[in-house]
């Protein structure tokens, strides 16, 4: 992972195999973000993305293989339990112009990966909602 901040912003470049969430949290460990936005760009082989269902309070996961382009890359970059938290999602498109995505579990890089890290001033926990079976906002 190669980075350069500009003023609030931190413009990252991910090398062929490394995930995007696990650099994206280093990032954030290392540069001491409390809050950001995410988005990006780029090309992985392989992700996990997954839906969630209400009902049933379970996230249900897909893994995808092959050569996809990132359409999307967006999300947040808040604070649980004093440790960078990722709630990511990604669409890509497959060589066929097909698109998939969900919630981001783990994708890998196969050629490289721009992404933009908005810093916000302030911090925003997370909190476990016995009732929706998510970790949502805390303000």
């Amino acid at each position: 992972m190669q980075y350069k901040k500009f003023g609030g912003s931190f413009f990252v470049r991910l090398e062929r195999g490394e995930e995007i969430l696990s650099s994206l949290a280093a990032l954030a460990e290392k540069e001491d973000i409390a809050l950001g936005c995410v988005s990006g760009l780029g090309a992985v082989d392989r992700f996990t993305a997954g839906v969630f269902f209400p009902q049933e309070k379970v996230y249900r996961k897909n893994d995808f293989h092959g050569n996809f382009e990132i359409t999307s890359l967006t999300g947040t970059i808040t604070r649980m339990d004093g440790k960078p938290y990722l709630h990511l999602h990604m669409s890509a498109g497959n060589e066929y112009g097909k698109v998939t995505g969900g919630h981001l579990n783990e994708a890998h890089v196969s050629a490289t990966c721009e992404i933009v890290v908005r810093v916000v001033e302030g911090s925003v926990g997370r909190a476990f909602s016995d009732e929706i079976g998510l970790n949502l906002f805390e303000f």
